[in-house]
């Protein structure tokens, strides 16, 4: 925080179609408009306040080093639950009529604050660092091999996204939480849904839905997660057996098994997180290199530029496009005044290209960007619990797939998902050519 400057900077206050923008799930499915406004943002007023119709005002944060100062402060920067992330006064009054009805929102380590979400946090921490998960890299590689072998069977066109990104990393998951494959179309069904409830070719209703409308069509799926993982925790209670969903149906906080609900949005958080922004970035990079063959000869010719591609494709896509927080008391923030109740969203895709961190290029995708602070995994308390296991299912993908593709090209665009939060491509329609293992 700084000492010289208290209070000394006026904020700009977004036009009513800034504001608009900010907010719109089209806008981050575009997304090129919405990142001139960041760019423009990030010079002008890089603490910006946004008054979007039907939703309460909040600061909108598109600065790196001020996205990573509120990351690192959970104690005056509060998740505050299900404000963790945006939503409208319209999903507002219909989260606390589920809540009256007995339907509480989901309770994640996303949504947590301290000090409960450092306790919930290290119930899984030892399966998820780097040591945890070194173990699984010869399980991974093989799941990597498979999907690789099923890309090929198609005959050298399909939809990277649909026939590939999404079956990897869920694939994974279920490894790990030790879940039948039985339940990967289920699970994958779920999560698209769950993710994406403004996008009519992902959502339940087939219809694009207004923002006001989503929190009821989120907490649709998430009656069909909850059911699901319930009767999974009172099994592996009755029986526990190896992998993460048993350590979180057994795990015990002061002497008691987690609740129910708290156990079920702990699998929802590692079961969708877990794999859909991770295919996010995997589909990012195989149609950043379909556009760029200089890049894909690169990687190809010189495979420790492997590491570089993962973290610049997890930068490029950024899969989780916000976090909301809540000021606890008043802070200065750059000099711009931030009161205690203020609301503000960090904006993670105008971190992530940010030109004074990542430089002139920073809205290019670079394969030898180095170093590459990218923030896609948050910063501070929160930062990710699976970011390791995220860059090492893609790393290993990559070491498999790259020397067998001879050609890699796009038949049509790339297509982003719309969404406000969790947000990726949604089509990869590619032309390839794979030799055989």
């Amino acid at each position: 925080m700084s000492e010289t400057v208290r209070f000394a900077t006026t904020a700009v206050e977004l036009t009513p179609e800034q504001s608009a923008l900010v907010v719109s799930s089209d806008a981050y499915a575009e997304w090129n408009k919405v990142h001139q406004l960041f760019s423009d943002l990030r010079r002008r007023s890089p603490v910006a306040r946004v008054n979007a119709k039907g939703f309460d005002p909040f600061w909108l944060i598109t600065r790196h080093s001020d996205i990573q100062e509120i990351g690192r402060q959970p104690a005056i920067f509060s998740n505050n639950g299900h404000r963790a992330g945006i939503i409208s006064q319209e999903g507002e009054r219909h989260l606390k009529e589920l809540a009256a009805a007995g339907l509480p929102p989901n309770r994640t380590i996303v949504s947590m604050d301290p000090p409960e979400h450092g306790v919930y946090r290290m119930l899984t921490f030892g399966a998820f660092a780097p040591k945890g998960i070194k173990a699984l890299e010869g399980q991974i590689r093989a799941l990597a091999r498979e999907s690789i072998d099923e890309m090929g069977e198609t005959g050298g066109e399909c939809d990277f996204v649909a026939d590939v990104a999404l079956r990897f990393p869920l694939r994974v998951i279920l490894s790990i939480l030790g879940i039948p494959r039985a339940d990967e179309d289920l699970l994958l069904s779920l999560t698209q849904e769950y993710f994406n409830p403004q996008d009519s070719e992902l959502n339940v209703s087939k219809k694009d839905v207004d923002i006001e409308q989503t929190e009821s069509t989120s907490h649709e799926v998430l009656g069909k997660f909850v059911e699901y993982f319930d009767n999974l925790t009172m099994e592996l209670r009755r029986l526990p057996r190896d992998g993460v969903a048993s350590v979180i149906a057994n795990a015990k906080v002061d002497g008691d098994y987690i609740s129910l609900w708290d156990a079920a949005s702990y699998y929802i958080t590692i079961a969708t997180a877990g794999h859909d922004t991770t295919s996010s970035s995997i589909a990012g990079a195989i149609a950043a290199l379909a556009e760029r063959p200089a890049s894909l000869r690169d990687v190809q010719e010189d495979p420790t530029l492997i590491p570089g591609l993962v973290d610049e494709a997890i930068r490029w896509i950024t899969p989780i496009l916000h976090f909301m927080r809540t000021a606890a008391t008043d802070y200065n923030l750059g000099g711009y005044e931030i009161r205690k109740g203020d609301w503000l969203m960090l904006s993670y895709p105008s971190g992530n290209r940010d030109e004074s961190v990542f430089g002139e290029d920073a809205a290019e995708f670079n394969v030898r960007r180095f170093p590459n602070p990218h923030i896609s995994f948050g910063h501070g308390a929160h930062l990710c619990l699976g970011q390791h296991l995220a860059k090492l299912e893609m790393r290993v993908f990559f070491e498999e797939l790259l020397p067998r593709l001879s050609e890699l090209k796009l038949t049509g665009p790339a297509v982003r998902t719309k969404s406000v939060l969790v947000g990726g491509l949604k089509r990869v329609p590619i032309k390839f050519s794979l030799a055989p293992p």
